[in-house]
């Protein structure tokens, strides 16, 4: 089966809704969440009133990209505008782990035996 290829919109609009950006902020990652602090007022660009409606519940990048039907670069884009009037919050997934934090394998092998006695 042959997949269909990805629709990045229209280029004429993708550069009026960036206003000619192109340079994404790096500080999104795919799995940030967004969470709006404020809704949208009267004059704002429609991209950025549906972000802050659809991040009135914390929502990952991925998602806001996927609702509003926009390119993640033009999202990330989007995002760096509101962040940077203060009508949304970044949540950054918290940093991994280190190995030595893990559980060792021995304790896992115990939990692993209990659970096959139950």
């Amino acid at each position: 089966m042959m997949r269909k290829p990805v629709d990045t919109g229209d280029p004429d609009r993708l550069y009026t809704v960036t206003g000619g950006r192109s340079r994404a902020d790096d500080s999104f990652d795919l799995v940030t969440l967004i969470v709006s602090e404020s809704g949208p007022v009267p004059g704002m660009q429609s991209e950025h009133a549906r972000i802050l409606e659809l991040c009135r519940h914390p929502t990952a990048v991925v998602e806001v990209a996927a609702e509003i039907g926009l390119p993640i670069t033009v999202v990330r884009i989007l995002l760096g505008d509101l962040l940077d009037t203060g009508r949304i919050t970044a949540r950054h997934p918290p940093a991994p782990r280190s190995l030595a934090s893990l559980p060792d394998s021995a304790l896992l092998q115990e939990v692993l035996h209990g659970l096959r006695n139950l």
